[in-house]
Protein backbone atom coordinates (compact mmCIF):
# COMPACT_ATOMS: atom_id res chain seq x y z
CA UNK A 1 0.00 0.00 0.00
CA UNK A 2 1.56 3.50 -1.17
CA UNK A 3 1.22 6.15 1.82
CA UNK A 4 -1.35 8.28 -0.45
CA UNK A 5 -3.89 5.08 0.06
CA UNK A 6 -3.15 4.68 3.55
CA UNK A 7 -4.15 8.76 3.96
CA UNK A 8 -6.97 8.23 2.06
CA UNK A 9 -8.25 5.73 4.67
CA UNK A 10 -6.74 7.39 7.50
CA UNK A 11 -9.35 10.19 6.31
CA UNK A 12 -12.15 8.17 6.41
CA UNK A 13 -11.44 6.39 9.78
CA UNK A 14 -11.88 9.56 11.33
CA UNK A 15 -14.67 10.38 9.48
CA UNK A 16 -16.23 7.11 10.42
CA UNK A 17 -15.22 7.94 13.97
CA UNK A 18 -16.64 11.48 14.50
CA UNK A 19 -20.39 10.24 13.00
CA UNK A 20 -20.39 7.51 15.71
CA UNK A 21 -19.76 10.26 18.11
CA UNK A 22 -22.59 12.28 16.32
CA UNK A 23 -25.06 9.45 16.90
CA UNK A 24 -23.46 9.33 20.07
CA UNK A 25 -24.25 12.82 21.15
CA UNK A 26 -27.94 12.93 19.21
CA UNK A 27 -29.92 15.10 20.97
CA UNK A 28 -26.99 17.51 22.22
CA UNK A 29 -25.00 20.31 21.05
CA UNK A 30 -21.76 18.50 20.43
CA UNK A 31 -23.88 16.37 17.26
CA UNK A 32 -23.79 19.47 15.19
CA UNK A 33 -19.82 19.39 15.63
CA UNK A 34 -19.34 16.03 15.26
CA UNK A 35 -20.90 16.27 12.18
CA UNK A 36 -18.87 19.22 10.97
CA UNK A 37 -16.14 17.20 11.95
CA UNK A 38 -17.19 13.63 9.77
CA UNK A 39 -17.48 16.05 6.64
CA UNK A 40 -14.47 17.88 7.03
CA UNK A 41 -12.53 14.09 7.23
CA UNK A 42 -14.51 13.29 4.25
CA UNK A 43 -13.78 15.99 2.33
CA UNK A 44 -10.36 15.62 2.82
CA UNK A 45 -10.28 11.52 1.90
CA UNK A 46 -12.63 12.81 -1.01
CA UNK A 47 -9.54 15.18 -2.71
CA UNK A 48 -6.85 13.00 -1.57
CA UNK A 49 -8.76 10.48 -3.81
CA UNK A 50 -9.24 12.79 -6.81
CA UNK A 51 -5.80 13.84 -6.72
CA UNK A 52 -4.80 10.31 -6.61
CA UNK A 53 -6.72 9.36 -9.13
CA UNK A 54 -4.70 12.49 -12.07
CA UNK A 55 -1.79 11.22 -11.22
CA UNK A 56 -0.31 9.28 -14.27
CA UNK A 57 2.55 7.81 -12.40
CA UNK A 58 2.14 4.72 -10.29
CA UNK A 59 2.98 5.31 -7.10
CA UNK A 60 5.55 2.92 -5.43
CA UNK A 61 4.67 1.12 -2.18
CA UNK A 62 6.22 2.79 0.90
CA UNK A 63 5.47 1.36 4.36
CA UNK A 64 6.14 4.76 6.32
CA UNK A 65 2.43 5.21 6.60
CA UNK A 66 0.70 1.67 5.97
CA UNK A 67 2.56 0.67 9.37
CA UNK A 68 2.26 3.58 11.12
CA UNK A 69 -0.74 4.05 13.22
CA UNK A 70 -3.65 5.70 12.07
CA UNK A 71 -4.71 8.66 14.79
CA UNK A 72 -8.27 7.44 15.17
CA UNK A 73 -7.58 3.97 15.61
CA UNK A 74 -8.82 2.25 18.79
CA UNK A 75 -10.03 5.75 20.29
CA UNK A 76 -13.42 4.94 22.50
CA UNK A 77 -16.24 7.46 22.45
CA UNK A 78 -15.67 10.65 23.96
CA UNK A 79 -16.64 11.12 27.07
CA UNK A 80 -16.11 14.17 29.45
CA UNK A 81 -14.69 12.62 33.05
CA UNK A 82 -16.58 14.43 35.53
CA UNK A 83 -20.41 15.17 33.08
CA UNK A 84 -22.60 12.50 30.92
CA UNK A 85 -22.33 15.46 28.33
CA UNK A 86 -18.66 16.67 27.12
CA UNK A 87 -18.74 20.21 27.23
CA UNK A 88 -17.64 22.04 23.79
CA UNK A 89 -14.15 22.99 25.49
CA UNK A 90 -13.19 19.48 25.80
CA UNK A 91 -14.16 18.39 22.30
CA UNK A 92 -12.49 20.90 20.90
CA UNK A 93 -9.22 20.31 23.08
CA UNK A 94 -9.66 16.66 21.60
CA UNK A 95 -10.17 18.15 17.98
CA UNK A 96 -7.53 19.99 18.40
CA UNK A 97 -4.90 17.25 19.65
CA UNK A 98 -6.76 15.10 17.07
CA UNK A 99 -5.02 17.55 14.19
CA UNK A 100 -2.00 18.23 15.84
CA UNK A 101 -1.40 14.16 15.74
CA UNK A 102 -1.99 13.87 11.87
CA UNK A 103 -0.02 16.99 11.26
CA UNK A 104 2.50 15.10 13.06
CA UNK A 105 1.96 12.11 10.54
CA UNK A 106 2.24 13.66 7.68
CA UNK A 107 4.99 15.83 8.22
CA UNK A 108 7.14 12.51 9.03
CA UNK A 109 5.54 11.02 5.74
CA UNK A 110 6.69 14.13 3.92
CA UNK A 111 10.11 14.18 4.93
CA UNK A 112 10.35 9.77 4.35
CA UNK A 113 8.57 10.09 0.43
CA UNK A 114 10.28 10.67 -2.38
CA UNK A 115 7.58 10.87 -4.91
CA UNK A 116 7.13 14.47 -6.30
CA UNK A 117 3.39 13.64 -6.26
CA UNK A 118 2.82 12.43 -3.35
CA UNK A 119 5.16 15.10 -1.68
CA UNK A 120 2.79 17.81 -2.75
CA UNK A 121 -0.49 16.23 -1.70
CA UNK A 122 1.14 15.32 1.45
CA UNK A 123 2.07 19.20 1.73
CA UNK A 124 -1.58 20.14 0.66
CA UNK A 125 -2.92 17.63 3.31
CA UNK A 126 -0.42 19.03 6.24
CA UNK A 127 -1.93 22.51 5.17
CA UNK A 128 -5.16 21.47 5.72
CA UNK A 129 -5.25 19.68 8.80
CA UNK A 130 -2.62 23.12 10.05
CA UNK A 131 -5.97 25.05 9.11
CA UNK A 132 -8.19 23.12 11.56
CA UNK A 133 -5.59 23.33 13.82
CA UNK A 134 -5.93 27.34 14.18
CA UNK A 135 -9.56 26.79 13.78
CA UNK A 136 -9.86 24.77 17.07
CA UNK A 137 -7.23 26.66 18.71
CA UNK A 138 -9.15 30.06 18.32
CA UNK A 139 -12.31 28.41 19.29
CA UNK A 140 -10.47 27.13 22.94
CA UNK A 141 -9.72 30.63 23.33
CA UNK A 142 -12.61 32.13 22.90
CA UNK A 143 -14.97 29.16 24.44
CA UNK A 144 -12.35 29.52 27.73
CA UNK A 145 -12.20 33.38 27.55
CA UNK A 146 -15.54 33.84 29.88
CA UNK A 147 -13.77 31.42 32.30
CA UNK A 148 -10.32 32.93 32.28
CA UNK A 149 -11.30 36.76 32.09
CA UNK A 150 -11.04 38.31 35.24
CA UNK A 151 -12.50 42.47 35.16
CA UNK A 152 -11.20 44.40 37.53
CA UNK A 153 -8.03 46.82 37.04
CA UNK A 154 -6.07 45.19 39.87
CA UNK A 155 -5.36 42.36 37.57
CA UNK A 156 -3.68 44.52 34.63
CA UNK A 157 -4.25 45.32 31.28
CA UNK A 158 -5.98 42.06 29.13
CA UNK A 159 -6.20 41.93 25.85
CA UNK A 160 -9.08 42.98 23.56
CA UNK A 161 -12.02 39.91 22.65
Amino acid sequence: MNNLTAAIKMELAGEKYYMEQATANQGNSLQALFVLLAKEESEHAKKLQANFEKLTTRLADEQELSGAKSVFKGIRAFKSANKAIPQQLEVYRFALKKEQESIQLYEKLLATTTDDGTKSLLAYLITQEKEHFAVFEELIILVSRPEDWIEAAEFGIREEY
